[in-house]
């Protein structure tokens, strides 16, 4: 089993650090592959729908979405932690996940997600939120805890006093172990119902 995290913090060994490495510790022993990408420090732009990706299978580009891409398609799940900037999930994890998810053309389904938001205060389960509509769009289940995966601390370290949120991560990634064994054990078992019906693209704008 593999598992891709990425880590939305700019800050090297700050609290997502920190929470991220008692998910780590959790996947490593149950026999888990861990392959850790920081994103928050690096200059990733937004998406800008030229269609490049729909023609290539790769973003325009050429910085680490496309080298993360490679790595999210062999993996069997996706961990994301973000740090909360005005009530949402901070900007380049944004732009970095929404070229993740849009470049990249293998398929999602049942590859198993886990989100965590991680604030002074404010804004949690907002950025939750945010986080976890990446995997619902693309067919992957979502992981949940004994509460949001929410992890308090402003100054690097202070989230080590949240016990309750790192307990949280701790449970989190026992249970991203479960799902992704279950999930190899039915594809086995019941491959029928991995096959959808025809996609029929939908809108509301009617013409009159």
């Amino acid at each position: 089993m593999k598992v891709l995290l990425i880590n939305g913090s700019p800050r090297i060994g700050g609290n997502s650090s920190i929470l991220l490495n008692e998910v780590i510790k959790v996947f490593k022993e149950h026999g888990v592959e861990t392959d850790e990408v920081l994103v928050g420090n690096k200059d990733i732009r937004g998406c800008i729908a030229c269609g490049f990706c729909i023609e290539h299978g790769e973003c325009c580009f050429k910085d680490l979405v496309n080298e993360a891409s490679f790595k999210f398609k062999d993996a069997d799940g996706l961990v994301v932690a973000a740090p909360v900037y005005y009530g949402s999930p901070n900007g380049t994890v944004i732009s970095f996940l929404d070229r993740l998810f849009r470049s990249s053309k293998f398929s999602k389904k049942m590859k198993v997600g886990a989100a965590f938001a991680i604030a002074r205060r404010g804004g949690t389960t907002a950025s939750f939120d945010v986080l976890n509509k990446y995997f619902t769009i693309a067919g992957m289940p979502v992981t949940s805890g004994d509460y949001w995966n929410n992890g308090f601390g402003l100054a690097p370290g202070e989230i080590e006093e949240d016990k309750e949120g790192l307990r949280n991560a701790r449970i989190v990634a026992k249970r991203m172990v479960f799902l992704m064994n279950a999930i190899k054990d039915a594809k086995e078992k019941y491959p029928d119902l991995l096959v959808d019906e025809e996609r029929v693209a939908t809108h509301f704008i009617k013409n009159k």
